[in-house]
């Protein structure tokens, strides 16, 4: 074993219930990515703004009729929960993907609903940054982070009685399960952590643990709306929709919330960047800056590239990892595109495409030229922890973290 992955792994495997391989293969690097004050603060500024203008989106969706948030991609099953909000926040933990360009800061997508990175920003990085001689690049966002929790689950549940919460995962998804510990950990007051597949549903009634306990409060970490509305038991019940309707009916409480799932369809960018277009006045003056700094152009269809000279991207409106995407030459003829295949059938959204920026980093298999896509968390409204992964011109599952920090 090279002196360079002999030290990585060393390091790594001090760091209790982190994947820094994961599908055999190697995930967190032995590298650090050094930023300045000024780019920490640009990106965080970034962050706030952009979800400050999905934020601002968030009424307008829900008034909208059935018919067009169909058209925006939403499930049919959905319909009767997309309008519900029961907390002031649309999302409690979000993550905003950022590109660097010449112009600034640039936004790929919003991942609302159930962001993953949340365990190596939040802790790892600074303890990687520490080890680099580096100041971590998100000194003191990790207790702001157990404060929204916390303050989430108090505001779910507003009664005398403490609740019962559990958070939960895919058991044999290494990284999903690992990142559902970590925040119940983080929660630090009684909880468990229970497998998806162990949790027991009674329609009309409630959610419950193995042992018979009823449940109130909900961690899924990362199981999507679009894919639970379609979950049926070995009957047939559909028993993702009948998860929420326990929701909507108040007998149970789900983090993140329904609204945070609301903003997940980038078709939200196709309706956020024609009001621009329309100089509409639904955004203030200083919001339209905003979107003309941070948005890049975004449409339904692909018509509007056509007739240009630059290139774009499809991609599916629930999209997760880089799956299903294609980067198209002016013409329409493919010029990249991802081998995975899954949301094929898919409402689509065609986006400018923005290359990006691309660095050299060290890897267990020698000095590689990677692409580093930032991903800006945004807890509430306020900007917090953001960090790097190092990949191709696709940013997908086999994308490397790059621990990130500041100069002492």
């Amino acid at each position: 074993m090279p002196e360079h992955e002999k030290a990585r792994q060393a390091f790594y495997r001090t760091i209790p219930r982190f994947w820094h391989d994961l599908f055999q293969e190697p995930y967190a690097l032995y590298d650090a990515n050094i930023l300045s004050d000024l780019e920490a603060q640009n990106i965080r500024q970034a962050a706030e703004r952009i979800t400050a203008i999905y934020d601002k989106a968030a009424p307008l969706l829900r008034s909208l009729p059935d018919e067009t948030l169909l058209e925006l991609g939403y499930p049919e099953q959905t319909l009767p929960f997309l309008r519900l909000k029961p907390l002031d926040t649309e999302g409690v933990i979000r993550r905003v993907d950022l590109v660097k360009t010449e112009q600034g800061y640039k936004h790929y997508e919003l991942n609302a609903d159930t962001p993953t990175f949340i365990y190596e920003l939040f802790r790892v990085n600074g303890i990687a940054a520490r080890h680099f001689g580096l100041k971590d690049v998100n000194e003191g966002c990790e207790e702001n982070l157990q404060n929204a929790i916390r303050t989430a689950v108090r505001k779910l549940w507003p009664h005398h009685k403490a609740p019962k919460v559990v958070f939960t995962a895919h058991h044999d998804h290494e990284e999903d399960w690992n990142t559902a510990f970590y925040l119940g950990e983080l929660f630090g007051y009684p909880h468990e952590i229970i497998p998806l597949q162990e949790l027991k549903l009674i329609e009309d009634d409630g959610l419950y643990t193995p042992a018979g306990t009823r449940i109130d409060v909900l961690y899924r970490q990362t199981y999507p709306i679009e894919h639970l509305v379609d979950d049926k038991d070995e009957d047939g019940t559909a028993v993702g929709v009948e998860l929420l309707k326990l929701v909507a009916d108040g007998k149970l409480a789900m983090l993140q919330p329904m609204s945070a799932f609301l903003l997940q369809s980038k078709a939200v960018q196709a309706l956020i960047w024609g009001l621009h277009t329309e100089k509409h006045d639904y955004f203030t003056a200083e919001e339209h800056r905003w979107i003309e700094d941070h948005f890049l152009p975004t449409y339904l269809d692909r018509e509007p590239f056509l007739n240009g000279s630059l290139p774009f991207v499809e991609k599916p409106a629930f999209g997760r990892e880089g799956d299903t995407i294609t980067i198209f030459h002016s013409d329409g003829t493919p010029l990249k595109e991802n081998s995975l295949r899954t949301y094929g059938d898919s409402l689509k959204i065609y986006q400018a495409y923005q290359e990006l920026p691309s660095a050299a980093i060290q890897t267990p298999y020698g000095q590689e030229e990677a692409h580093l896509l930032i991903g800006a968390f945004v807890i509430g409204r306020h900007a917090e922890a953001f960090g790097i992964r190092a990949g191709s011109a696709i940013t997908g599952n086999e994308a490397y973290f790059l621990p990130a920090g500041l100069q002492p």
